[in-house]
């Protein structure tokens, strides 16, 4: 199995991802399954925390807020997302309303910012693409965004049938304004639960190519390199990107063999 492909635990946390077992400097990724009345709580550190709620409502507290009970929806293929930021060296309470699924995304941070909550009415959307390369994007922490320092956090769906992170683009040079090195994680579910998906990561020196197909609720990790998704037919895919490095920018460069194509 490729080191960058990771298939989900049976119990808490579903999915663990930490610069140290990664083997990066910047993205945190974790998953938690939380029954009705179950609580979760952490202290940041020297880091910074995205809490999304992927679906399920639950009563969430973080740096001396009450955030009250946010989330709404019951799959993240239906309604939007509710989102809570935590800076740096303060903590967090999330206490489940109904059974739920959070994600928590995580960069280095210095502890700047203040804890907000993201609504869905903050989450911007974009549709990319056209024919089967049209995806749709909810932009929950956005490079455009002053709430964090480092996080970058984003969902996509994309119908089954369609490309998506496509044409192959990457974002592994520190060139700003050209391109920024950022790691990120890919966080997949299928919206029927099973079936699978496929993701290339690859590099055009040949030093890094792995094609994986990716099950629901994998996550795949790109360190480097070009990062297309493909949904095959009747399998809507839905996945949850965090991306974080040196500086806050999406910047990123194309395939040059894809370059005819529109993004």
């Amino acid at each position: 199995m490729s080191k960058l492909l990771r298939h989900p635990a049976a119990t808490n946390p579903v999915h663990s991802v930490t610069p140290r077992n990664a083997r990066w400097k910047y993205v945190g990724f974790e998953v938690h399954d939380l029954k009705r009345g179950e609580v979760l709580k952490a202290e940041t550190g020297n880091r910074e925390v995205c809490i999304v709620m992927v679906h399920g409502r639950a009563d969430v507290a973080a740096s001396g807020h009450d955030f009250g009970h946010i989330g709404e929806r019951s799959s993240p293929f239906f309604g939007e997302p509710w989102a809570v930021y935590v800076p740096a060296r303060s903590g967090f309470r999330i206490e489940a309303d109904t059974d739920c699924e959070v994600a928590l995304c995580s960069a280095p941070a210095k502890g700047t910012k203040v804890a907000r909550l993201i609504t869905p009415q903050e989450v911007s959307h974009e549709t990319r693409g056209n024919g089967t390369n049209q995806r749709f994007v909810r932009n929950i922490l956005p490079d455009t965004s002053p709430i964090a320092e480092s996080l970058l956090v984003v969902e996509v769906v994309t119908p089954g049938g369609h490309w998506s992170s496509y044409p192959p683009h990457k974002h592994d040079t520190d060139d700003f304004p050209n391109e920024t090195y950022l790691e990120e994680t890919y966080y997949h579910q299928l919206k029927r639960g099973s079936g699978f998906a496929m993701q290339r990561v690859y590099t055009k020196d040949g030093s890094l190519d792995e094609c994986m197909a990716v099950g629901h609720r994998d996550v795949v990790l790109v360190p480097r390199g070009y990062h297309p998704v493909g949904a095959p037919h009747g399998f809507d895919l839905w996945y949850l990107n965090v991306m974080a490095g040196p500086k806050r920018a999406w910047k990123f460069s194309f395939d040059h063999d894809h370059s005819f194509l529109t993004w």
